[in-house]
């Protein structure tokens, strides 16, 4: 089913798709908010920019984005896949408790902001270009894959990455040797049981957006984890 989202906010919308016989498409969608929230068990494809919190509270819904997503997506998201296929803006996968994220392009500020992970539920997000500053701040669990795609001698994070980090991965395909951690994190070259770890999100990427998964996994990757089980102290507290 097509559904034409122009003049429409984003209630209307979403009740549009809970009424859908089958998957929807929507078309002329142009930064509506809070498109599929806390939806489960349909597919979505968007066609257009979605605004901010796009799958915000996604319950198992699967939504494609044909173009660029702006920020906050997939804020605190249960379960699920979001697949966009442009850019995104700040804090994606804000508080995301589970499902993945991937990103063909770029993401902004603050990508995997207080990320988190519970008994079987480990979020992931995969982003095939750069971030920018504070890549997993506060990140308390789950796995982060930045690939750095198409970089043109760009880093492949912003200034911050890790700040606050008490859980979870990091890994960048890069040596590193260009960024800073903060004292907080710790940071050691990828290992074959590393890459393991990660081979089926990076398989995922390139089936959705047409890489070369083993020219990706045959680059150096550089994993970050926390390195103080109380890494504000080290923020926070003269030493």
């Amino acid at each position: 089913m097509t559904i034409n989202t122009e003049g429409l906010e984003f209630r209307q919308i979403n009740e549009a798709i809970l009424k859908a016989d089958g998957n929807v498409t929507l078309t002329g969608c142009l930064g509506q908010r809070f498109i599929c929230a806390g939806m489960s068990d349909v597919l979505v494809t968007v066609e257009g920019t979605p605004g901010n919190a796009l799958g915000a509270y996604l319950n198992g819904a699967d939504i494609t984005v044909l173009g660029n997503a702006q920020d906050a997506v997939g804020d605190t998201m249960n379960s699920g896949i979001i697949a966009v296929h442009g850019n995104i803006g700040d804090a994606a996968g804000y508080a995301m408790r589970g499902g993945c994220i991937y990103v063909k392009g770029n993401a902004g500020y603050r990508a995997g902001i207080h990320m988190k992970a519970y008994k079987e539920k480990v979020p992931v997000m995969v982003i095939g270009g750069c971030t920018g500053s504070f890549l997993g701040e506060y990140q308390a669990g789950g796995v982060i894959v930045v690939l750095g795609l198409e970089a043109a001698g760009r880093r492949i994070v912003g200034n911050f990455p890790g700040t606050g980090m008490h859980g979870g991965k990091m890994f960048l395909r890069s040596d590193c040797r260009d960024i800073v951690f903060p004292k907080q994190v710790s940071t050691r070259p990828a290992s074959a049981g590393d890459l393991e770890e990660i081979e089926r999100y990076v398989a995922e990427y390139c089936r959705l957006f047409g890489a070369e998964e083993a020219e990706l996994m045959a680059s150096p990757f550089t994993v970050v984890t926390p390195d103080s089980s109380n890494p504000y102290k080290q923020l926070y507290v003269a030493n």
